[in-house]
């Protein structure tokens, strides 16, 4: 199955003379699914929290090599999703998602 989507980056930039601020960065990825499962995770709560336990396979370029420990979410579904683990096999990089990233976004 192909994909296509946003991944989210979490990056530091200098808003003025030293004041960083934390910024998401967006980029549209191209690549494959790999594994694509959905689990219920009982918790003690009315409703059940959702996860996935996607593997995707990102075709990598400059940016997204220099940048994979910044990986925030992916945009699949829908939803943005947490990437869990990153594994760089050159050229592609093979990300695992897990629950709702409820975290900031673009």
């Amino acid at each position: 199955m192909k994909f296509y989507g946003k991944i989210g980056f979490g990056e530091t930039v200098e808003k003025s003379d030293g004041i960083w601020v934390d910024t998401i960065v967006e980029k549209d990825y191209y690549g494959d699914i790999l594994k694509n499962v959905k689990r219920s995770e009982d918790a003690a709560k009315v409703n059940d929290d959702i996860s996935i336990s996607n593997q995707l396979s990102i075709v990598s370029d400059p940016y997204l090599t220099n940048h994979f420990h910044a990986i925030k979410y992916v945009t699949m579904f829908g939803t943005n999703w947490k990437v869990t683990s990153v594994e760089v096999q050159f050229p592609r990089l093979l990300l695992t998602l897990g629950g709702v990233y409820n975290g900031q976004t673009a």
